[in-house]
């Protein structure tokens, strides 16, 4: 679904990813670690073409990222940037049904095909009791969780999700992960998200890519991560790994 080949990318004269190579399986959970300035949010910036340029090549779909047009790549791409704490003067509804503006030609109105998507992404995030609130009246995870359902009502095939749990309580996150993990079953979505929670990475994702310095440190399965060293050359820092209580998989604590 998604391969990048030797794909560096620089801003301002300095390189934030340094020849990338790796491909995205269709219907994979990959996750996306590293420190803080590693480049994640600019890889994703990228691979959704919000930052054009670079070199080397991305493709999607198995086709070069410069052969779509901008409503085309949404209909393959949904993306879920980060939360910043602003937010639109729309309804949870409204803000919804925007998302469906890669199916509908110009000026065409929405019909009750683009209704049914808004009704099912509400439906799916549990979103449908907030549908007539405004965002800004929401909570944090509310927020979050009406955001998710914009990126399920554009009915694509990739999520690209930037952090989707940061900022939100414990329950919160818990029932943003496990909603991922269902619509990503129910839905046959290929996701690609960026988390700064290892812990996060090992239960969520099937495989990790982990960048150091705009590099490519880690590309493998989850569940390697915590094996040889691997932790340690990501972050420069020593790590606790232990088996979780109820389900014996390998957790992680900073040393």
């Amino acid at each position: 679904m998604i391969e990048l080949a030797n794909f560096s990318y620089s801003r301002d004269g300095r390189e934030i990813l340094r020849d990338l190579s790796f491909v995205v399986a269709r219907r994979e959970r990959v996750a996306i670690i590293g420190p803080n300035g590693a480049g994640k949010t600019t890889l994703l910036n990228c691979i959704n073409r919000i930052l054009r340029g670079g070199r080397g090549r991305i493709a999607v779909g198995g086709r070069p990222l410069a052969a779509y047009g901008q409503a085309e790549l949404a209909r393959r791409i949904a993306y879920v940037p980060q939360a910043h704490g602003r937010t639109a003067p729309f309804t949870v509804r409204e803000f919804v049904e925007m998302s469906r503006y890669p199916h509908l030609g110009p000026l065409a109105p929405a019909g009750s095909q683009d209704a049914a998507a808004v009704r099912r992404a509400l439906d799916d995030l549990g979103t449908t009791a907030l549908a007539d609130r405004s965002l800004d009246a929401l909570s944090g995870g509310e927020r979050q969780k009406a955001y998710l359902a914009a990126a399920l009502a554009q009915e694509a095939e990739i999520l690209l999700l930037d952090e989707p749990t940061a900022h939100l309580d414990p329950r919160h996150r818990a029932e943003i992960l496990r909603t991922l993990m269902r619509v990503h079953q129910e839905r046959e979505l290929t996701i690609l998200f960026v988390t700064h929670d290892i812990n996060e990475a090992l239960a969520a994702a099937d495989r990790v890519l982990a960048l150091r310095d705009g590099a490519l440190a880690f590309d493998g399965l989850a569940s390697r991560l915590t094996e040889g060293g691997a932790l340690k050359a990501v972050f420069s820092h020593d790590f606790v790994v232990a088996p979780h209580p109820r389900t014996g998989r390998a957790v992680v604590f900073p040393e």
